[in-house]
């Protein structure tokens, strides 16, 4: 059990494997813990860092106040905590969030970075009419495809701190949105590094026109689409996921 503080953000982290540095992040609200089948098969061969977002899991500040800024201010957050380690430069690997901040923290820092895998980031925020408030209010009025998510954020988190988390998020994203809903895709010629970019055949959230979209403008990117998959390929899909993961990166 390990932590580490940076401005507003004292970040868990927990450290196994030897080999070349590896960053593991999870998607917004998500735990290192979710992600434990890909850990144990990635740290036979990595120094696997596997790390909890700034107000998720055994992160703080909880509840956190999002601001539009978030992404960068956090992938700030994680080179501090590569360089703090001395395990620059790593391999990111992350989910939804966890993926954009890998993206965020090539284009800040591309030294401190040796390839990226992520599913479900695209390097720019959209969203359906009206999903935006729906997520807002998901804990009073839980939509049907996420009642699921509704009842693990209330155990998780808690009923009220939920739904501030909710709340200031997606006041966040919107901000984000608004403004054009840029990321990292500006500068996505930027990142040098080898990048895969997965997503779900029926992400409605990183779609695959927005992934394929990122990964080509990538100058060393791939982009794979999962069938049968939505946004947490982890959960649906890992028979493929993990094996997809580990096989690229055997070949950097």
């Amino acid at each position: 059990m390990s932590w580490f503080e940076h401005g507003d953000s004292k970040i868990y982290y927990e450290e196994e494997g030897v080999g070349e540095p590896l960053l593991l992040l999870p998607g917004w609200a998500g735990t290192i813990q979710e992600l434990t089948p890909l850990r144990i098969a990635l740290q036979s061969k990595y120094r696997v860092i596997a790390a909890d977002l700034p107000g998720s899991g055994k992160s703080e500040p909880q509840p956190r106040d999002y601001t539009a800024s978030y992404f960068h201010d956090d992938a700030r957050a994680f080179l501090a905590l590569l360089n703090h380690l001395g395990a620059e430069p790593a391999h990111l690997v992350g989910f939804s969030d966890g993926g954009e901040y890998a993206l965020v923290m090539a284009v800040t820092k591309p030294e401190a970075v040796r390839s990226i895998v992520a599913w479900g980031s695209a390097g720019k925020m959209e969203a359906p009419p009206g999903m935006l408030d729906a997520f807002a209010n998901l804990i009073d009025a839980p939509m049907e495809p996420m009642k699921e998510f509704a009842e693990y954020l209330k155990a998780a988190y808690g009923e009220d701190n939920a739904r501030l988390m909710l709340r200031s998020f997606t006041r966040a994203l919107g901000e984000i949105i608004d403004a054009g809903g840029d990321v990292s895709r500006s500068k996505a010629g930027q990142i040098k590094c080898p990048a895969l970019l997965i997503t779900g055949e029926h992400d409605f959230l990183a779609t695959p026109a927005l992934v394929s979209d990122m990964a080509g403008a990538i100058p060393a990117g791939e982009f794979v689409e999962v069938k049968d998959a939505s946004h947490p390929i982890h959960h649906e899909r890992p028979d493929y996921l993990i094996p997809l993961i580990v096989d690229w990166l055997s070949k950097l």
